[in-house]
């Protein structure tokens, strides 16, 4: 998915240009570029900002814990030949919002000369970095944290079609609401976007699909934390039902709670809307483990109810699941990753590792206690552990994500998958298998995230890290083709096996017929063993009896 910070930060500065903000005298024009998919060279960007006789002020735009230690080395060579720099996204935002005194990495950044941004630049707060940056004085910190801005009305989102082109799917992004109201302890969100959600109008929306429609854009993720929670969710899928009846028909990737099919036709305007795919975050099967981070929205006991009612529409649906909850042991993830496979009608399981990103509460508990946490940012990527397990070993905990990974997405419940969206007629059999082949193969391949890999992995040997020698390229470059032979023919060979799959599926005589625990309905058995499995706590064991108890 491209980078929804990316656009939201060009949109605003656009609007600083149409106001002519330094005055109509000076041009400014921007420039982006997204590391995810293109080369980003300092010297190159240098020459020719000297080449046109103009001044750079540089943004590294939503950088994220793991991305970092990457925007400080990217920052360097600009920062010594005289060009300001200011990084901001989540990394700094989350620990501004946390914590009184700056950790090394941010103090190290500082002294280099690195200005940030905390917190969100709508209603004007770019000017002053973008005067302070042209006057080559740019402030050690711009400090928006607890002063969270209107989105209504606000400098629309503009996505760059050259970029949108480089992503495999072809999406764009839309955020229509920011902040969350729940209290999850892993999440950076609520600290850094706040509590009070804001919302952006059906206006708004509706200006934000026709500008790219007629880019030829017509697919949307919605960066939304949890749409669900959005109060104007029906005047936007409205406008959007509206906008499908003169003809253009938007496909929407949408975020919600496991809550949301309580919200009376919420679900049937989400896919009348275009919703084909939808995220949820289900983190956990065990209600002792929702309860200890503070996701007591998570009613485990609907979870099977809440599929089955998404699963009435031709929707595929993807799962965040976390590994590593205090209660859990390598035994108990693997047996609820079984659970999920038999019990539960998920396409997709994006398996995270419980991470203290800094901005979240853990982040600050095991800070303030002297927990070991790993100082290497470029690690905090929800794939890599960072920390220590209080029931498992390092390698037990490794094990296990590995484990869960692997038993999820083996191929005979893979086939399984396949049989359910045939049986449920859920028309999406090149959505799945493309899918499944990401989910697959980027961690088992690549040891990247889904949503962090393509379709080649490219690694250049002049771009290593900051205090780390560079490599012979007689070692370097024979290493980078073999795993990029290696990852690419284990992805022709995931998908080949996966399309056969799919065409033995699709030609079974009995495929309609296929049922099993999951899409059949209600079963008193299989709800019985949800319920029960691995709950101790008071709070858990009510909220079981009394899910029993209802008719």
């Amino acid at each position: 998915m491209p980078s929804n910070s990316m656009a939201c930060v060009a949109g605003i500065v656009q609007d600083a240009i149409d106001r002519q903000l330094l005055g109509p005298e000076v041009t400014i024009r921007y420039h982006w570029l997204d590391e995810t998919h293109s080369k980003v060279d300092p010297a190159r960007i240098m020459r020719a900002a000297r080449k046109a006789g103009a001044r750079l002020l540089i943004f590294m735009v939503g950088v994220q814990s793991n991305m970092f230690p990457r925007a400080v080395d990217l920052a360097r060579p600009f920062l010594a030949a005289g060009h300001p720099v200011c990084v901001g996204g989540f990394h700094v935002s989350g620990i501004v919002s946390m914590l009184k005194t700056m950790p090394p990495d941010l103090v190290e950044a500082q002294a280099l000369g690195i200005s940030f941004f905390a917190g969100e630049a709508e209603d004007g707060r770019i000017d002053q970095v973008i005067r302070d940056g042209y006057a080559g004085t740019l402030a050690p910190l711009y400090n928006f944290i607890h002063d969270q801005p209107n989105l209504a009305g606000a400098a629309l989102p503009v996505s760059d079609k050259r970029e949108l082109r480089r992503m495999i799917y072809g999406y764009s992004t839309a955020d229509l609401g920011r902040g969350c109201p729940f209290e999850c302890s892993f999440c950076t969100i609520i600290n850094v976007q706040g509590r009070k959600s804001r919302f952006r109008t059906p206006d708004d929306l509706e200006a934000i699909v026709r500008r790219n429609v007629a880019e030829g854009i017509s697919g949307f993720f919605l960066t939304d934390d949890n749409f669900a929670r959005n109060r104007g969710w029906e005047g936007h899928l409205d406008r959007l039902i509206a906008l499908r009846a003169e003809g253009i028909r938007v496909r929407l990737v949408i975020q919600v709670d496991t809550l949301a099919h309580r919200i009376p036709n919420f679900i049937d305007k989400c896919v009348a809307a275009g919703a084909d795919q939808i995220f949820i975050g289900l983190e956990n099967i065990n209600a002792d483990s929702l309860e200890s981070t503070k996701k007591r929205q998570n009613r485990v006991e609907e979870y099977r109810d809440m599929f089955l009612a998404w699963k009435k529409h031709p929707v595929l649906i993807t799962c965040g699941y976390i590994i590593g909850f205090p209660n859990d042991t390598k035994e108990s993830i693997l047996r609820d990753i079984e659970v999920i496979k038999t019990q539960m009608p998920i396409d997709f399981l994006y398996i995270n590792y419980l991470t203290p990103l800094p901005g979240c509460e853990d982040h600050k508990k095991l800070l303030d206690a002297g927990v070991w946490m790993d100082p290497d940012m470029s690690k905090y990527d929800l794939n890599h552990r960072v920390t220590h397990h209080p029931r498992m070993s390092d390698a037990e905990w490794e094990e296990a994500f590995i484990g869960a990974h692997r038993s999820f997405y083996e191929f005979a419940h893979l086939k399984r998958i396949m049989q359910r969206m045939v049986a449920l007629r859920i028309h999406r059999p090149k959505m799945l298998v493309h899918r499944l082949l990401g989910y697959r193969e980027s961690v088992l391949a690549e040891n990247v995230a889904m949503l962090e890999s393509g379709i080649v992995r490219i690694r250049r040997r002049r771009q290593r890290r900051h205090g780390l020698p560079l490599e012979s390229p007689f070692v370097f470059y024979p290493r980078m083709v073999l795993q990029a032979l290696r990852g690419t023919g284990r992805m022709w060979s995931t998908f080949a096996r996966l399309k056969w799959l799919m065409f033995q599926v699709r030609r079974a005589p009995d495929r309609l017929a296929y049922s099993d625990a999951a899409i059949g309905g209600s079963d008193a058995a299989a709800n019985d063993a949800l319920l029960t499995a691995t709950r101790t706590t008071a709070h858990a064991r009510r909220r079981a009896a009394g899910a029993v108890k209802a008719p």
